[in-house]
């Protein structure tokens, strides 16, 4: 005897689960859960106090730890410890949702206090720039830290940035508006 197996699924039930699929802002907080999840068990396995908190801003998922004395260990020297948790944060995410993550990370708040430590830096040199003419090259930095360092240049009336070298030693360059 022998029995035709027909396939499971069908074109129809496909279509169905593309209409089911997260998109938008819902994706966002899926990515943000996903995340979440993952830093728990993470924490959990280091024996590590923290609170996970969850957000949606600027188009992209935004997850912090906070609250936890070994926490800065997770933050490591400028950062890079943190980086390289967030990509891994971000590959773990996109495992689960097929897609590309942007997830924003920060650890005890160093990615905040960075963020302003760099906007001070990026206003001044900027104003600095402006005023004496010269051009002025930043010391390497992350690309997170120089989206943050344009950002304040771009503010400044007279001065512009650009980024110059290879990763990990690429840098922003504050020129003068006129200079070429």
């Amino acid at each position: 005897m022998s029995e035709t197996v027909e396939a499971v699924g069908t074109e129809q039930d496909k279509s169905g689960d593309e209409e089911n699929a997260p998109t938008g802002a819902d994706l966002l907080v899926q990515e943000g859960d996903i995340a979440g999840d993952y830093l728990e068990r993470l924490l959990d396995l280091l024996d590590y106090d923290g609170d996970i908190d969850l957000d949606v801003e600027a188009g992209r998922a935004v997850v912090s730890i906070d609250g936890g004395d070994d926490l800065e260990k997770l933050v490591g020297n400028r950062g890079q410890v943190l980086e390289a948790l967030q990509e891994l944060t971000r590959l773990a995410v996109q495992q689960e949702t097929g897609t590309r993550s942007r997830l924003m990370l920060d650890i005890a708040g160093w990615r905040a206090a960075r963020r302003e430590e760099l906007r001070e830096l990026g206003r001044t040199t900027a104003e600095t720039v402006v005023s004496t003419g010269e051009k002025v090259r930043l010391q390497p930095m992350s690309p997170f830290e120089r989206k943050v360092v344009h950002d304040a240049v771009a503010a400044v009336e007279g001065a512009r940035s650009e980024s110059e070298g290879e990763e990990p030693k690429r840098r922003v360059v504050v020129l003068p508006d006129d200079e070429d």
